[in-house]
């Protein structure tokens, strides 16, 4: 139990503090120039095209592998890839965001005017953070600190969970556990100060994070569109939400109303948000294909990126803040985009008729080689993410990690990593992806951060994170985890360890007679006669039979084979339909935030189990999931550490077994110019600096491959 009377005390002295601090930044601040209405951004350079009068496509039509959902608001229904992509378009304004050059969080500098950061005695962490006023939404209404107080409220209401959303339970809030189970009608970790003021306090209990200024992400939602009739409300004591006529009821905001609002699937904002605060603005959506066009209110993206093929200045404009200092923002001038999905088959065919100018996250060895071999402009670049086959773990069938182990041991990875990505894959045996900044740490393939004595020797190699010295980082490794390879002996073994001995009779199992093995569990005879859903049409599946199916069969287990829609796979995988197979075949894209102690949570009590999709009740896994998170951001070399115990429990226990990870391609026209998606966490981002023009580069053939 929390002392809160301290708390509130400190609060209430650093709240008056902070109003005397931000009273003097608003005086002092020189706002930025709002983009007028119907303005649109920079143009892009001039070329010989341009005084030629060449004619350039209208829109810039996008194909992807997956097929969008429609979850365009929030992760709460659902995060299918395409989805997520569509979000990076249209919601903007993040407080911070990634900073891919350095590795960490920023605050962004087109949202942030100004922060500080303060602790009491008890360790808990505020920050108080000043916006500028020249946000707007797409409509041309402004964007205040009210709106980020109503995102972070509307993350962990009941009433979304109640319309079939997983809600946000945010731990790192002070006074969460208070504000959810109804102890207080407010939510103490967040205040408004004023319109354009806000502070955000991180609970001493939850700290110390490794990315923590992570936890500040948010981007503002509009109250009147999701919520019309309500309001939110700060007494002194944190935020709340109620009637806009009266804050003392709350009759508006209902789980009625919600649905409507949210949901419904011809005005809803998950699926046709038309008031929004990103670079573009959804113009249409027919659940196959998205239309976009620029927002005239956007500012611009902050990006702070000296990588190789990062942002080109020609593609900036150029921001002062109230300091007098000067940045860069990059703003769109592709002024329509069409997003859809890509069939790696006809990818080079539509390409030659105009029907696709840009393909992100080509995966498919011969859909690669076409692209290569027509001459398209291409880059290759790692994957922050793996190919898995995940269980649901809390089926008798497949509960047991013996089970798990054997089925392991009957799946020829190397085998369907060769046969699906050929020379572009590589087999992985941990929750990870050959990006990961953890992985290419521990193998070599970056330098290892060292630890510096002091500030001088700390600023003479900038960049570098704090850690252990190098011989240190040298025993770090994943030489420990188990290499899981075709060995029916194995399987065998594990399961007549177990006690999966008998047959379909409830006799003795017998490997010349019986088709499965069977075992009593709860008084049932339970059976290893399994299903396995697949996304319908993947090619993997070709190469099953010889490099799993049929090894499985040599133990007694047997696999029924589920294709199945990729829309209602997700729907299974993330629960929002009953399950119906024991085992789910897809592919994910890590978070750059990599946190599995929400993936794994075994904590019931906090209703974390409802983002816990394998249902795993392994509470070592948990527990060293946590260990990790809890480490000092300036501690590299302690997260590394306990990021590689990690995965070693996570290789022994296999909540799901880890199949492959590989290289992307994205192929485009030659027309499409200065795509830099190596730069870029995702061609979202990489697409607001490009523009059409001239070719004035010549296609490459080049293949960066991995071995197998």
């Amino acid at each position: 139990m929390k002392t809160m009377k301290g708390v509130t005390i400190m609060k209430n002295m650093n709240r008056y503090l902070s109003l005397l601090l931000a009273l003097a930044l608003l005086l002092s601040q020189l706002t930025l120039p709002a983009l007028a209405e119907g303005e649109l951004a920079a143009e892009p350079p001039e070329t010989e095209a341009a005084a030629e009068d060449k004619t350039y496509p209208e829109e810039l039509i996008v194909g992807h592998p997956t097929i969008m959902k429609g979850d365009f608001f929030t992760e709460m229904f659902g995060n299918d890839t395409a989805d997520i992509d569509v979000r990076a378009l249209i919601h903007g304004y993040n407080l911070v965001n990634w900073d891919q050059s350095q590795g960490i969080y920023v605050f962004d500098k087109t949202v942030v005017a100004d922060h500080d950061v303060r602790e009491d005695v008890l360790g808990n962490k505020t920050y108080y953070i000043a916006l500028y006023d020249d946000l707007y939404y797409s409509d041309g209404s402004p964007i205040t600190a009210w709106d980020y107080a109503f995102s972070m409220l509307l993350m962990m209401a009941p009433e979304i969970e109640q319309i079939g959303g997983k809600i946000y339970r945010a731990e790192h809030l002070l006074g969460n556990d208070a504000y959810l189970t109804g102890k207080s009608k407010s939510l103490a970790g967040v205040e408004v100060l004023s319109d354009h003021q806000l502070a955000i306090t991180l609970d001493h209990e939850f700290l110390p994070y490794f990315f923590e200024q992570g936890l500040l992400l948010c981007v503002p939602y509009p109250i009147d569109v999701i919520a019309p009739g309500s309001k939110v409300y700060d007494d002194g004591e944190g935020v709340y939400i109620a009637d806009a006529d009266n804050k003392e009821t709350r009759t508006n905001f209902t789980a009625e109303v919600l649905r409507k609002t949210i949901l419904d699937p011809e005005t809803g904002y998950n699926s046709h948000p038309a008031k929004v605060s990103g670079p573009y603005t959804l113009t249409s959506f027919d659940g196959t294909t998205a239309h976009f066009q620029l927002n005239p209110y956007f500012k611009g993206a902050m990006y702070e990126n000296d990588l190789p093929g990062g942002p080109n200045a020609s593609a900036y404009r150029t921001l002062t803040n109230y300091k007098g200092e000067t940045f860069n923002v990059v703003l769109p001038t592709i002024e329509k985009i069409q997003f859809t999905v890509a069939d790696y088959a006809t990818m080079v065919e539509k390409f030659e008729k105009g029907e696709l100018h840009l393909v992100n996250k080509v995966v498919l060895a011969d859909a690669i080689r076409d692209g290569l071999s027509a001459g398209l402009q291409n880059k290759d670049y790692p994957r922050i993410g793996m190919a898995f086959l995940t269980f649901t773990f809390d089926w008798p069938t497949v509960h047991e990690k013996e089970v798990r182990q054997a089925i392991a041991w009957c799946m020829d990875r190397d085998a369907l990593t060769k046969a699906y990505c050929q020379e572009y894959g590589t087999r992985v045996d941990g929750y990870y992806g050959i990006e990961q900044w953890e992985y290419l740490l521990i193998t070599g393939q970056i330098p290892y951060p060292v630890q510096f004595d002091n500030e001088e020797d700390l600023h003479n190699h900038e960049g570098d994170y704090h850690g252990a010295e190098a011989k240190d980082w040298e025993h770090l490794n994943l030489d420990r985890q188990t290499v899981y390879k075709v060995d029916t002996e194995k399987a065998n073994a594990l399961l007549d360890y177990a006690g999966w001995t008998l047959n379909r009779e409830g006799g003795t199992f017998d490997p010349e007679k019986d088709d499965v093995r069977c075992k009593e569990i709860d008084g049932q005879l339970v059976a290893l006669d399994l299903s396995m859903m697949y996304p319908e049409g993947n090619r993997i599946v070709d190469t099953l039979q010889e490099n799993f199916l049929d090894n499985l069969e040599k133990v007694g287990i047997k696999i029924t084979l589920v294709p199945a829609p990729m829309e209602e796979l997700l729907k299974s995988y993330y629960r929002e339909t009953e399950r119906t197979t024991d085992m789910i075949y897809l592919a994910t894209n890590f978070h750059v935030i990599v946190d599995p102690a929400i993936t794994y949570s075994t904590d019931t009590t906090a209703n974390h189990q409802i983002w816990n999709n394998t249902y795993s009740d392994d509470e070592e896994l948990y527990y060293l999931a946590v260990d990790m998170r809890r480490t000092d951001p300036k501690d590299v070399f302690d997260y590394v550490s306990k990021w590689v115990a990690f995965q070693e429990r996570y290789n022994q226990v296999l909540p799901a077994i880890p199949i492959y990870s590989n290289i992307y391609y994205d192929f485009w026209v030659p027309e499409l110019q200065n795509y830099n998606i190596v730069g870029h966490v995702t061609w979202t981002q990489a697409i607001l600096e490009a523009y059409f023009g001239e070719a004035t580069v010549e296609a490459s053939a080049e293949e960066d491959v991995i071995s197998d």
